[in-house]
């Protein structure tokens, strides 16, 4: 895999914009992105402290961005056409209840489990629980998600060396596609704002 060109420091801006989307509910799974942190390590694409400090980061603010839809939105959120598939109304009283019988525990517990992890951090929003208590409580657990995960990429990629080939190529392709994929959300975003300014201007 010489011949591939160093875009080492495109690895972590990826990671970090493939846990953002994973979180908000694009299918990039959180814990294959961890899966792949590791096996890149392992491989020498990334530095492991760099890393694991950005998929954290990465981690920690996708949460935070469903919880503030969460909190902005109220119980309201369940008809977003976007978050809809992440929280459907049928799912919101039992999250809700989950959530008020065991509190902090809930997130504790249910961030280890995927397809539930979401649901409860917008339910975290939508009940305005303390943003320092959610921040807190969050961070603590995901830790053990972050340690789980790209512990067991890391000692794939160590004991699966041709396996861990294939990924390294799979993933530059994924992770080129992600920083493309953000910086085009980005002028598409500027666009459409400028367009609503002069929109505005315009009447």
């Amino acid at each position: 895999m010489e011949y591939l060109p160093d875009i080492s420091h495109l690895h972590y801006l990826g990671l970090f914009i493939l846990l953002i989307a994973g979180g908000v509910g694009l299918p990039f799974p959180e814990d294959a992105t961890l899966i792949l942190c590791g096996v890149l390590i392992s491989g020498g694409d990334v530095k492991a402290v760099p890393a694991i400090l950005t998929v954290y980061a990465g981690l920690l603010c996708g949460d935070i961005i469903l919880y503030h839809f969460g909190k902005k939105f109220g119980r309201k959120v369940v008809t977003h056409k976007w978050f809809h598939r992440v929280l459907p109304p049928e799912k919101l009283e039992k999250a809700e209840a989950r959530f008020k019988k065991y509190g902090v525990l809930t997130i504790l517990i249910g961030r280890h489990i995927a397809g539930l992890r979401a649901q409860l951090f917008l339910v975290s929003g939508i009940l305005r629980m303390a943003f320092w208590k959610f921040v807190l409580t969050d961070a603590v657990s995901a830790i053990f998600t972050m340690a789980l995960m790209v512990g067991i990429g890391y000692k794939g990629g160590e004991e699966l060396p041709v396996i861990r080939a294939y990924i390294r190529v799979a993933g530059r392709a994924v992770l080129i596609a992600a920083v493309a994929a953000g910086v085009l959300y980005l002028i598409y975003s500027y666009l459409m704002r400028r367009r609503a300014r002069a929109a505005g201007n315009g009447s």
